[in-house]
């Protein structure tokens, strides 16, 4: 059920981004990249654990800085970081970084989230230049 939550979620998101022009900003889906990151913050501090915390906060900023480079080079570089951080939901996060402040459905709505809204990025910079893919270079 997370999964598909996640996926309708991002791409309910996308689509009112698209609507109401919020992508036309290149800050969208940067933006969009470092709160999905922050979430595992949020849960670490619900989690009381400071180690977890420390932990949660250098990934997060990897993905800040991939957000970054995607506003100021290629949005190709949101898409790519959306997508990786899903994978790192699935993939790495349950098996590496213990955090007990996270719900347990979270990691699989996160990386539904993340690889939708990613894809759907990447969709929108293969077509005709406008919102995101209008200032993009690729």
């Amino acid at each position: 059920m997370g999964t598909l939550v996640g996926i309708v979620s991002a791409l309910l998101t996308s689509l009112l981004g698209r609507i109401a022009g919020f992508d036309r900003d290149r800050a969208f889906y940067p933006t969009i990249l470092i709160v999905v990151a922050s979430y595992y913050v949020l849960f670490a501090a619900i989690g009381g654990d400071k180690q977890t915390l420390i932990v949660e906060t250098a990934v997060m900023m990897v993905f800040v800085a991939a957000a970054v480079a995607a506003f100021r080079g290629s949005m190709w570089i949101a898409a790519a970081g959306l997508v990786g951080h899903g994978l790192f939901d699935l993939l790495v996060h349950g098996h590496m970084i213990e955090n007990t402040g996270m719900p347990a459905w979270w990691p699989a709505f996160c990386a539904a989230y993340d690889v939708a809204a990613g894809v759907f990025l990447a969709w929108l910079l293969t077509r005709a230049p406008r919102p995101a893919a209008a200032s993009t270079s690729s």
